[in-house]
């Protein structure tokens, strides 16, 4: 489902997602989109897993611009580790997931098990 960045924005604070998006500046020999689990949820982050599973650390300064005026969300990703920005120009929403006891459920029995391969697979994907 194609979204805009105030929809999305929403459902990150409250929800575990998976987008895919336009890469802004596209990568030779990569696809021209990219596909990412990613989340802005507070307590799941600065939970005790969230800091050591997800190997979340809070930011220390906001970016030099404003991401909204570049129609960008700033998130974790959840597979890189790390902040990473999302392109709303084109932003297709294609799952949420809870931020409760299921998505590490989710994490654990799906996403822990993949290669570096598969992964990297399923972000270009």
């Amino acid at each position: 489902m194609i979204t805009s960045l105030a929809n999305l924005k929403a459902i990150l604070l409250d929800k575990v997602c998976e987008v895919k998006f336009a890469r802004r500046n596209p990568k030779p020999g990569r696809p021209t989109t990219r596909r990412m689990l990613c989340t802005n949820n507070a307590q799941l982050l600065n939970s005790v897993e969230g800091r050591t599973v997800l190997n979340y650390v809070p930011p220390r300064q906001a970016p030099k611009y404003n991401p909204n005026q570049e129609n960008l969300i700033i998130v974790w990703d959840v597979l890189m580790q790390d902040y990473r920005t999302i392109n709303c120009d084109t932003v297709d929403l294609i799952s949420t997931l809870e931020s409760d006891e299921s998505f590490w459920v989710y994490l654990n029995e799906k996403i822990a098990p993949m290669s570096v391969g598969e992964k990297m697979d399923f972000m270009n994907t």
